[in-house]
């Protein structure tokens, strides 16, 4: 029987790489995957999945309108998966990840979810909090502070490196934008 997964951490732990690697082992083997992320992170440019070690693969983007169920369904129809491996995770809707579950629950296919559990202020983001709720399996993928503890937070910084408390919770970017510190680090720098 198939499951939902949430492999889920802060900024820079191979969320990426892990979900491109994870593809990878499917496809070699000759078992075909449907890979999604977010329609409005374009930092991959032209490969719409890109890891920070290079690694790279085309995906489908989903907005806040994609009906996944519908949308893997007709490639399921065409071509059989054996798995779909979504990025950028904690951007799905409360919709999205229960047609997610739908997948992995009716028409017995695999769907791996990698993303953020929390945003810059700490708190949940809404695909993430339901994927959290209703995941098969939660797994935790490590990412390291600056000093040397597990990092799971993600602190949002301006171009001068000071921490930002106040915006819109969803703002793309990468190591400009944001810093991995485990949550001792992060209260600290808010405070400053």
């Amino acid at each position: 029987m198939a499951k939902l997964y949430f492999y889920f951490a802060s900024m820079n732990a191979g969320k990426s790489t892990t979900l491109l690697q994870a593809d990878f082992n499917y496809r070699e083997r000759g078992m075909a995957t449907m890979l999604w992320t977010a329609s409005h992170d374009h930092r991959g440019g032209d490969k719409a999945i890109e890891s920070r070690i290079g690694l790279s693969a085309d995906a489908h983007r989903f907005d806040a309108e994609t009906d996944l169920w519908e949308r893997v369904g007709a490639a399921h129809a065409v071509e059989p998966l054996a798995c779909v491996l979504v990025d950028e995770a904690q951007f799905l809707s409360q919709d999205q990840v229960w047609q997610l579950a739908r997948l992995a629950d009716e028409a017995n296919i695999p769907v791996l979810c990698y993303g953020l559990r929390t945003d810059f202020r700490g708190e949940l983001f809404p695909g993430s909090s339901v994927l959290l709720g209703i995941a098969d399996a939660l797994v935790e993928l490590k990412a390291v502070c600056h000093c040397g503890r597990k990092a799971t937070m993600n602190l949002r910084v301006d171009a001068s490196g000071a921490a930002v408390k106040q915006g819109a919770q969803t703002e793309i970017g990468g190591n400009d934008r944001y810093v991995a510190l485990c949550r001792r680090h992060f209260r600290e720098a808010l405070r400053q």
